[in-house]
């Protein structure tokens, strides 16, 4: 494999990426030590399903337990007991396995060990609305937070304050077991306590932090729900509660370590590769842009970086929705934004993906571009700029042939952009 198969190469980085979060991997190295009782495995997010396949063959001795995970995304296990429900966007399904999820946790003893096994996409497959609030108030919610463009950390510190099971309050359920956290930090920062609204790990986000949030982003929530985030029932655990002093949390998996395992292996392929950021956060759109310049500059003026150079940032962008029908996801916006910043510009090819292997709704993980995908796009009738105005990245490379879709990966450590400059 050269760099004159620039979609193979790039294909084969997102691999190597993937690969260094395999659950297989990472959660042998951090099996908790075995309980007097019970082993209840329990855990939530888009890797789930595969974590908890990888912890039954890694764990010697009983243990029980109950994972969600999206719709598409289970795996075969032959102890734990795999839930489907949907993402982004909850169902009933979702509510119903937050219910059993509370329901394994209760009634433990202090000599029985709790596992959560958490990932990206967690928040959304555990609805489960506090107080009065109901499913279709929380799932107000989330639409509002996908579509105001705020950062991650922020949606989930909004989404801890409407719910029964987020901000600690799984592991709240547990006590007196010792609960035992794996994650896969999709978060930039890898703040444990942000990955999936923390069911098992609190954080010191207020609920005035909260409504502050709304505030700034201009979100509409019902009524409702403002008036339970102004009451005090609304507030989370806090980290220092004695309630979590045995407890343990552990960051098995992050983007840090996926985009080291990528420019390794641009490395062994023969190529120098630089890691720009493993937390980018912003608009995709303007993100993309940026990563446009840079790429135009190292093309045409071979600084900063010379060429042939691979260029690797991770982290997760925003997307703040102007249009409506528009189909696609934060990679396929960043990459759309970046092919229009770097149109005409020869040697440049580019991946952008999730790599749980869903970006946005649809079935891609992301998609490719290069110098000529402006180009390309108009012969086949479609208006990048247009596109891009109207959210639908995902029709523009489509219709161009360069959506990449390697299904589901069976973990979630953010996005992968790798940049190569020939």
């Amino acid at each position: 494999m050269t760099a004159d198969d620039p979609k193979t190469l790039l294909a084969a980085l997102f691999k190597a990426a993937v690969a260094a979060a395999d659950p297989n991997l990472t959660i042998r190295r951090h099996l908790p030590r075995r309980p007097k009782g019970r082993t209840i495995v329990i855990g939530a997010g888009k890797g789930s399903a595969q974590m908890a396949a990888a912890f039954e063959r890694a764990w010697e001795g009983p243990l029980e337990g109950l994972v969600v995970t999206r719709y598409g995304y289970a795996t075969r296990c032959e102890r734990i007991e795999v839930l489907e429900a949907a993402h982004p966007v909850p169902d009933m399904a979702g509510l119903s396995a937050s219910r059993r999820l509370l329901d394994q946790v209760t009634g433990l003893t202090a000599d029985d060990l709790v596992v959560a096994l958490i990932s990206g996409g967690g928040s959304a497959l555990l609805p489960s609305p506090a107080g009065s609030l109901t499913l279709a108030d929380e799932i107000a919610v989330n639409e509002a937070l996908l579509a105001s463009g705020a950062p991650i950390a922020a949606m989930n510190t909004v989404r801890k304050h409407v719910s029964s099971i987020k901000g600690g309050r799984l592991a709240a359920a547990a006590h007196p077991a010792r609960v035992v956290s794996l994650v896969v930090s999709d978060i930039p920062g890898d703040n444990p306590a942000l990955v999936a609204s923390g069911p098992t790990v609190p954080d010191g986000a207020t609920r005035e932090d909260a409504l502050r949030i709304v505030e700034t982003y201009g979100m509409r929530l019902p009524e409702a729900v403002l008036a339970h985030m102004r009451g005090e029932a609304s507030a989370a655990p806090r980290p220092d509660d004695p309630l979590f002093a045995a407890n343990e949390v552990h960051v098995i998996a992050s983007a840090g370590v996926s985009l080291a395992a990528a420019a390794e292996e641009a490395r062994r392929l023969g190529i120098e590769a630089v890691i720009l950021s493993d937390s980018m956060e912003g608009e995709a759109r303007e993100v993309g842009s940026v990563h446009a310049a840079i790429a135009r500059e190292v093309a045409l003026r071979g600084r900063p970086f010379e060429r042939p150079v691979l260029m690797l940032s991770g982290g997760e962008t925003t997307v703040t929705l102007r249009g409506k029908g528009g189909k696609g996801g934060r990679n396929s916006e960043f990459l759309l934004s970046f092919a229009i910043g770097i149109d005409g510009t020869d040697g440049v090819h580019a991946l952008a993906a999730d790599t749980d292997g869903i970006d946005g709704s649809e079935d891609n993980a992301g998609a490719f571009a290069d110098g000529t995908s402006v180009t390309r796009m108009r012969a086949a009738g479609v208006d990048a700029k247009a596109m891009l105005a109207g959210n639908d990245a995902w029709t523009a490379f489509d219709a161009v042939g360069d959506l990449f879709v390697p299904g589901p990966t069976g973990t979630n450590v953010n996005d992968l952009r790798a940049i190569l400059v020939q």
